[in-house]
């Protein structure tokens, strides 16, 4: 007995893929610097310190004087002893006047002109104390200094980005097919 059979025949379709690759590519510039500070302004002020140091006594303690001072004591000396002198023969003259009054007056100069007066030992400290006058006026110093602000023109850069997107392209490279057939 024949059976009738049924033969399905199939063939697959057969798909082709081609892909290109994406590509990206990212790239970031180094950033833009301008950066500047200027200088503080500074101002400085001072006033000088003043020293004074005034000698003259000291000098003059350890007879070291200036001409017109020597000149100037040894005027006054002279009036002086002209002035004693004056008066020293006023005197002499007036015990001469009274003579007969007794005494001997010219004995009496005689032992007052060569009589050496009593000498001292003393002990003088050359500079004597306060001979050196010192007067300091200290100075001052002003600074004043103003900053200024830094001057900053940097900038970012953007990155670069370049994408270039992938493709797939497909195609049909066998058409699918089905057959089918009676056999008896």
């Amino acid at each position: 007995m024949n059976i009738p059979q049924l033969s399905v025949t199939t063939t697959k379709a057969q798909l082709g893929l081609t892909t290109q690759q994406p590509t990206q590519q990212i790239e970031q510039p180094k950033a833009t610097l301008d950066i500047q500070q200027p200088k503080a302004e500074m101002i400085i002020n001072t006033t000088k310190s003043r020293l004074s140091i005034d000698t003259t006594q000291a000098r003059a303690d350890m007879d070291l004087k200036s001409a017109a001072r020597r000149t100037e004591e040894v005027a006054q000396y002279a009036r002086s002893e002209v002035t004693n002198g004056i008066a020293r023969r006023a005197q002499d003259g007036s015990e001469m006047m009274r003579i007969e009054n007794g005494g001997n007056p010219i004995q009496t100069f005689a032992e007052r002109a060569f009589r050496q007066p009593y000498s001292s030992l003393n002990v003088k400290f050359i500079p004597s104390y306060g001979s050196v006058k010192v007067s300091f006026e200290p100075g001052s110093v002003d600074i004043r200094v103003e900053p200024q602000q830094v001057i900053n023109n940097s900038s970012a850069n953007k990155p670069i980005h370049t994408y270039t997107p992938g493709k797939v392209t497909t195609e049909l490279l066998q058409k699918p097919s089905i057959q089918i057939d009676w056999k008896v």
